[in-house]
């Protein structure tokens, strides 16, 4: 039955991205979409919470890609972060 709607596969092991949710739209084009947000810096790093692709395998590696980009901004958040408390901790004599 195609009630126009698009469905979400029966998850197989194989076919699992872990904290994504994968769709299958009416044209055959997958989907996944972040179960949590990306937090507001990554998300303004570029981390898009909803991503698509040709197969699976394109799929993931955008997914990837994508938790890659949030990993990257949230290290360079840390790094800004511990060089301005090193610095505010420095006792100029």
């Amino acid at each position: 039955m195609n009630d126009g709607k698009s469905i979400t596969p029966e998850p197989r092991p194989e076919s699992t991205i872990p904290g994504w949710r994968l769709i299958l739209s009416d044209a055959g084009r997958l989907w996944a979409s972040r179960e949590q947000p990306f937090c507001a810096l990554a998300f303004h790093a570029g981390a898009e919470r909803t991503v698509d692709a040709d197969s699976l395998e394109a799929l993931q590696a955008e997914t990837d890609r994508q938790e890659a980009i949030a990993k990257e901004a949230n290290a360079q958040a840390a790094a800004a972060t511990e060089t301005q408390g090193q610095a505010a901790g420095q006792v100029i004599s």
